[in-house]
């Protein structure tokens, strides 16, 4: 596959088989974002790695998904994600300036993990004070997201846009995602 298929190809995945990950394939994602472009390369990104049930339901447990489907489309106990990638901050190394990294960090380790026919969910709304618990974190460290991962249980389809409204929906039981059109996100000059 080209990295543009790659790229085309690549959908959110909120539905998970139920194949366990290890964490050397987790290590091994976590590379190509350590890899990733970094601001003054400060490189204040680390990461925490989850493959063990026990602790996956634990973190799974500080997570909120697909917020326009209201609790509809949350992940059942079988289509659960089997592993999690963690992405924080150290600020030790860096106070400022680092959001642009966890962007490029997190997009490199979801197109390696699409690349091994692992899918994932890229998620902001988390109980950050809950999961820094359950992972023992140190002070210096901001949980910033987390990467839900996992053999996809399902097949996301991009969607035409209709009237701006960027809402995902169920059809026929598949997602759909609508996306912008090349057309209308490119300024023309006049």
């Amino acid at each position: 596959m080209t990295i543009t298929e790659l790229i085309k190809s690549r959908r959110t995945i909120r539905k998970f088989e139920q194949k366990p990950l290890t964490i050397k394939q987790l290590e091994s994602f976590v590379d190509m974002a350590r890899v990733a472009p970094s601001a003054a390369n400060l490189q204040p990104l680390k990461y925490a790695l989850v493959a063990e049930k026990e602790m996956s339901d634990k973190v799974f447990s500080t997570l909120k998904w697909a917020g326009y489907l209201k609790g509809e489309y949350n992940p059942k106990d079988d289509e659960r994600p089997t592993g999690y990638i963690v992405i924080c901050v150290d600020h030790n190394i860096s106070k400022a300036g680092y959001e642009l990294d966890i962007g490029a960090a997190a997009e490199n380790i979801i197109l390696s993990a699409w690349d091994s026919g692992v899918g994932s969910c890229w998620l902001g709304s988390v109980e950050r004070p809950k999961l820094k618990r359950i992972l023992n974190l140190p002070e210096n460290l901001e949980i910033s997201c987390v990467l839900a991962l996992g053999y996809p249980k399902e097949s996301p389809k991009e969607a035409e846009m209709q009237n701006g409204d960027v809402k995902y929906y169920l059809e026929n039981g598949v997602l759909n995602v609508p996306k912008r059109s090349l057309d209308e996100i490119i300024i023309k000059n006049k």
